[in-house]
Protein backbone atom coordinates (compact mmCIF):
# COMPACT_ATOMS: atom_id res chain seq x y z
CA UNK A 1 0.00 0.00 0.00
CA UNK A 2 2.80 2.43 0.93
CA UNK A 3 4.58 1.59 -2.32
CA UNK A 4 1.46 2.49 -4.32
CA UNK A 5 1.09 5.78 -2.44
CA UNK A 6 4.73 6.58 -3.17
CA UNK A 7 4.14 5.98 -6.89
CA UNK A 8 1.15 8.34 -6.83
CA UNK A 9 3.18 11.04 -5.06
CA UNK A 10 6.60 11.28 -6.71
CA UNK A 11 8.89 14.13 -5.61
CA UNK A 12 7.69 17.30 -7.32
CA UNK A 13 7.74 21.09 -7.35
CA UNK A 14 4.35 22.80 -7.51
CA UNK A 15 3.75 26.34 -8.77
CA UNK A 16 1.33 28.52 -10.75
CA UNK A 17 2.13 30.87 -13.62
CA UNK A 18 1.07 34.51 -13.75
CA UNK A 19 -2.09 35.17 -15.77
CA UNK A 20 -1.78 35.51 -19.53
CA UNK A 21 -4.17 35.94 -22.47
CA UNK A 22 -6.39 32.93 -23.17
CA UNK A 23 -5.95 31.37 -26.61
CA UNK A 24 -9.43 29.82 -26.48
CA UNK A 25 -11.72 32.60 -25.20
CA UNK A 26 -10.89 36.15 -26.38
CA UNK A 27 -10.67 38.61 -23.51
CA UNK A 28 -10.17 35.96 -20.84
CA UNK A 29 -7.06 35.39 -18.74
CA UNK A 30 -5.44 31.99 -18.08
CA UNK A 31 -3.64 30.79 -15.00
CA UNK A 32 -2.02 27.34 -15.05
CA UNK A 33 -1.10 25.19 -12.07
CA UNK A 34 2.04 23.12 -12.68
CA UNK A 35 3.66 20.13 -11.06
CA UNK A 36 7.27 19.60 -12.15
CA UNK A 37 8.14 15.90 -11.78
CA UNK A 38 11.69 14.93 -12.65
CA UNK A 39 11.05 11.18 -12.61
CA UNK A 40 7.36 10.49 -13.11
CA UNK A 41 6.07 6.92 -13.33
CA UNK A 42 3.23 5.46 -15.37
CA UNK A 43 0.89 5.03 -12.38
CA UNK A 44 1.20 8.71 -11.43
CA UNK A 45 0.83 9.87 -15.05
CA UNK A 46 -2.27 7.71 -15.49
CA UNK A 47 -3.86 9.01 -12.28
CA UNK A 48 -3.44 12.70 -13.10
CA UNK A 49 -4.41 12.36 -16.78
CA UNK A 50 -7.57 10.55 -15.60
CA UNK A 51 -8.29 13.70 -13.58
CA UNK A 52 -7.90 16.17 -16.43
CA UNK A 53 -4.22 17.09 -16.22
CA UNK A 54 -1.96 17.35 -19.28
CA UNK A 55 1.79 16.79 -19.76
CA UNK A 56 4.50 18.65 -21.65
CA UNK A 57 7.99 17.37 -20.88
CA UNK A 58 8.42 17.02 -17.12
CA UNK A 59 5.57 19.46 -16.45
CA UNK A 60 2.07 18.25 -15.54
CA UNK A 61 -0.56 20.99 -15.52
CA UNK A 62 -4.20 22.07 -15.57
CA UNK A 63 -5.95 25.47 -15.64
CA UNK A 64 -6.99 27.24 -12.43
CA UNK A 65 -8.51 30.31 -14.06
CA UNK A 66 -10.29 32.86 -11.89
CA UNK A 67 -14.04 32.86 -12.60
CA UNK A 68 -13.86 30.43 -15.55
CA UNK A 69 -14.44 26.68 -15.78
CA UNK A 70 -14.83 26.29 -19.56
CA UNK A 71 -12.00 23.75 -20.09
CA UNK A 72 -13.58 20.29 -19.90
CA UNK A 73 -11.58 17.10 -20.44
CA UNK A 74 -12.57 14.62 -23.16
CA UNK A 75 -11.76 10.97 -23.73
CA UNK A 76 -12.71 8.67 -26.61
CA UNK A 77 -14.07 5.20 -25.93
CA UNK A 78 -11.60 3.23 -28.06
CA UNK A 79 -13.13 -0.15 -27.18
CA UNK A 80 -16.50 0.74 -28.71
CA UNK A 81 -15.29 3.19 -31.33
CA UNK A 82 -17.44 3.74 -34.44
CA UNK A 83 -15.61 4.68 -37.65
CA UNK A 84 -17.45 7.09 -39.93
CA UNK A 85 -17.40 6.73 -43.71
CA UNK A 86 -15.08 9.73 -44.08
CA UNK A 87 -12.71 8.28 -41.48
CA UNK A 88 -12.57 4.99 -43.37
CA UNK A 89 -11.70 6.98 -46.50
CA UNK A 90 -8.90 8.71 -44.59
CA UNK A 91 -7.48 5.33 -43.56
CA UNK A 92 -7.62 4.20 -47.17
CA UNK A 93 -5.85 7.37 -48.37
CA UNK A 94 -2.97 6.55 -46.04
CA UNK A 95 -2.46 2.93 -47.05
CA UNK A 96 1.07 3.81 -48.25
CA UNK A 97 1.93 5.97 -45.21
CA UNK A 98 4.66 4.36 -43.12
CA UNK A 99 4.27 4.48 -39.32
CA UNK A 100 7.04 4.18 -36.72
CA UNK A 101 6.41 4.16 -32.94
CA UNK A 102 9.45 4.88 -30.77
CA UNK A 103 10.81 6.94 -27.87
CA UNK A 104 10.66 10.69 -28.59
CA UNK A 105 13.66 12.02 -30.48
CA UNK A 106 14.99 15.32 -31.73
CA UNK A 107 16.37 15.73 -35.24
CA UNK A 108 16.72 18.56 -37.74
CA UNK A 109 13.74 17.04 -39.58
CA UNK A 110 11.62 17.36 -36.41
CA UNK A 111 12.49 21.03 -35.95
CA UNK A 112 12.02 21.91 -39.62
CA UNK A 113 8.63 20.20 -39.74
CA UNK A 114 7.46 21.74 -36.44
CA UNK A 115 8.43 25.24 -37.58
CA UNK A 116 6.91 24.76 -41.05
CA UNK A 117 3.61 23.64 -39.51
CA UNK A 118 3.44 26.60 -37.11
CA UNK A 119 4.32 29.12 -39.83
CA UNK A 120 1.41 27.65 -41.83
CA UNK A 121 -0.99 27.88 -38.87
CA UNK A 122 0.14 31.46 -38.24
CA UNK A 123 -0.79 32.40 -41.79
CA UNK A 124 -3.98 30.32 -41.96
CA UNK A 125 -5.45 30.67 -38.46
CA UNK A 126 -3.57 33.56 -36.88
CA UNK A 127 -1.58 31.48 -34.40
CA UNK A 128 1.26 33.28 -32.64
CA UNK A 129 4.49 32.00 -34.12
CA UNK A 130 8.24 31.93 -33.71
CA UNK A 131 10.71 29.17 -34.51
CA UNK A 132 11.18 26.70 -31.68
CA UNK A 133 14.73 26.09 -30.48
CA UNK A 134 16.37 22.71 -29.91
CA UNK A 135 16.28 23.34 -26.15
CA UNK A 136 12.56 24.21 -26.14
CA UNK A 137 11.63 21.22 -28.27
CA UNK A 138 13.67 18.90 -26.07
CA UNK A 139 12.08 20.26 -22.88
CA UNK A 140 8.53 20.06 -24.26
CA UNK A 141 8.53 16.81 -26.20
CA UNK A 142 11.57 14.63 -25.41
CA UNK A 143 12.29 15.05 -21.70
CA UNK A 144 9.91 13.45 -19.22
CA UNK A 145 8.85 10.62 -21.53
CA UNK A 146 10.21 7.97 -19.15
CA UNK A 147 8.99 4.51 -20.23
CA UNK A 148 5.49 5.59 -21.33
CA UNK A 149 6.03 8.59 -23.63
CA UNK A 150 6.28 7.80 -27.36
CA UNK A 151 6.37 9.53 -30.72
CA UNK A 152 4.52 8.21 -33.75
CA UNK A 153 6.29 9.16 -36.97
CA UNK A 154 4.40 9.37 -40.26
CA UNK A 155 6.55 8.94 -43.36
CA UNK A 156 5.56 9.35 -47.01
CA UNK A 157 8.02 8.87 -49.88
CA UNK A 158 10.84 8.51 -47.31
CA UNK A 159 10.00 11.96 -45.92
CA UNK A 160 8.86 12.80 -42.38
CA UNK A 161 5.40 14.37 -42.79
CA UNK A 162 3.86 14.03 -39.33
CA UNK A 163 4.85 13.61 -35.66
CA UNK A 164 2.39 12.58 -32.96
CA UNK A 165 3.50 12.77 -29.32
CA UNK A 166 1.58 10.42 -27.03
CA UNK A 167 1.70 8.77 -23.61
CA UNK A 168 0.77 5.09 -23.37
CA UNK A 169 -0.77 4.84 -19.91
CA UNK A 170 -2.29 2.05 -17.81
CA UNK A 171 -5.83 2.61 -19.10
CA UNK A 172 -5.35 4.41 -22.40
CA UNK A 173 -3.38 6.73 -24.64
CA UNK A 174 -3.00 10.43 -23.90
CA UNK A 175 -2.76 12.61 -27.01
CA UNK A 176 -0.12 15.27 -26.26
CA UNK A 177 0.60 17.09 -29.53
CA UNK A 178 0.54 16.52 -33.28
CA UNK A 179 2.10 18.49 -36.12
CA UNK A 180 2.35 17.78 -39.82
CA UNK A 181 3.56 18.99 -43.21
CA UNK A 182 0.87 21.25 -44.73
CA UNK A 183 2.01 20.14 -48.20
CA UNK A 184 0.40 16.78 -47.36
CA UNK A 185 -2.91 18.20 -46.13
CA UNK A 186 -4.74 16.02 -48.68
CA UNK A 187 -3.90 12.98 -46.54
CA UNK A 188 -5.84 14.37 -43.53
CA UNK A 189 -2.94 13.40 -41.29
CA UNK A 190 -4.47 14.94 -38.17
CA UNK A 191 -7.50 12.69 -38.46
CA UNK A 192 -5.37 9.72 -39.47
CA UNK A 193 -3.06 10.13 -36.47
CA UNK A 194 -6.00 10.02 -34.05
CA UNK A 195 -7.47 6.99 -35.83
CA UNK A 196 -4.09 5.28 -35.46
CA UNK A 197 -4.13 6.05 -31.72
CA UNK A 198 -7.51 4.30 -31.55
CA UNK A 199 -6.13 1.33 -33.48
CA UNK A 200 -3.09 1.16 -31.19
CA UNK A 201 -5.29 1.33 -28.09
CA UNK A 202 -7.35 -1.59 -29.40
CA UNK A 203 -4.18 -3.62 -30.06
CA UNK A 204 -2.94 -2.90 -26.52
CA UNK A 205 -6.44 -3.52 -25.08
CA UNK A 206 -6.62 -0.03 -23.58
CA UNK A 207 -10.12 1.49 -23.35
CA UNK A 208 -9.49 5.24 -23.62
CA UNK A 209 -7.92 7.98 -25.75
CA UNK A 210 -7.43 11.08 -23.58
CA UNK A 211 -8.08 13.93 -26.00
CA UNK A 212 -7.29 17.01 -23.93
CA UNK A 213 -9.70 19.89 -23.45
CA UNK A 214 -12.99 20.98 -24.94
CA UNK A 215 -14.03 24.65 -24.87
CA UNK A 216 -17.48 25.41 -26.27
CA UNK A 217 -17.23 27.57 -29.39
CA UNK A 218 -13.47 27.25 -29.79
CA UNK A 219 -12.60 26.65 -33.46
CA UNK A 220 -9.37 24.79 -32.63
CA UNK A 221 -11.38 22.01 -30.92
CA UNK A 222 -14.13 21.69 -33.53
CA UNK A 223 -12.75 18.35 -34.78
CA UNK A 224 -12.97 16.60 -31.42
CA UNK A 225 -16.71 15.68 -31.34
CA UNK A 226 -16.27 13.78 -34.63
CA UNK A 227 -14.66 10.86 -32.74
CA UNK A 228 -17.43 9.00 -30.92
CA UNK A 229 -18.33 7.64 -28.42
CA UNK A 230 -16.82 10.00 -25.85
CA UNK A 231 -16.95 10.94 -22.20
CA UNK A 232 -16.44 14.35 -20.57
CA UNK A 233 -15.02 15.37 -17.19
CA UNK A 234 -15.94 18.59 -15.38
CA UNK A 235 -13.19 19.93 -13.13
CA UNK A 236 -9.91 18.49 -11.90
CA UNK A 237 -10.54 16.19 -8.92
CA UNK A 238 -7.80 15.52 -6.37
CA UNK A 239 -5.75 12.34 -6.65
CA UNK A 240 -7.73 10.95 -3.66
CA UNK A 241 -11.07 11.46 -5.46
CA UNK A 242 -12.61 9.23 -8.14
CA UNK A 243 -13.06 11.20 -11.39
CA UNK A 244 -16.69 11.23 -12.57
CA UNK A 245 -16.63 10.96 -16.36
CA UNK A 246 -20.00 11.27 -18.10
CA UNK A 247 -21.12 10.20 -21.62
CA UNK A 248 -20.92 13.11 -24.10
CA UNK A 249 -22.01 13.55 -27.70
CA UNK A 250 -21.99 16.88 -29.55
CA UNK A 251 -22.29 15.54 -33.10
Amino acid sequence: MNEELDLLNPPSTDFSMLDYDCAYIPGNQVRMHYKYVDRANKKFATAVIQRGWRRFGKYYFHPVCNGCNECKSLRINATNYHYSKSQRRTIKKNKETKIIVQKPTLTVAHLDLYNKYHAYKHKKDGWSYRNISQREYNENFVEGAQDFGKEVLYIVDDKLVGVDLIDILEDGISAIYFYYDPDYAHLSLGTFSLLYQIKLAKILELPWIYLGYWVEGCKAFAYKPKFQPQEILDGFPHISQIPEWEPWNQV
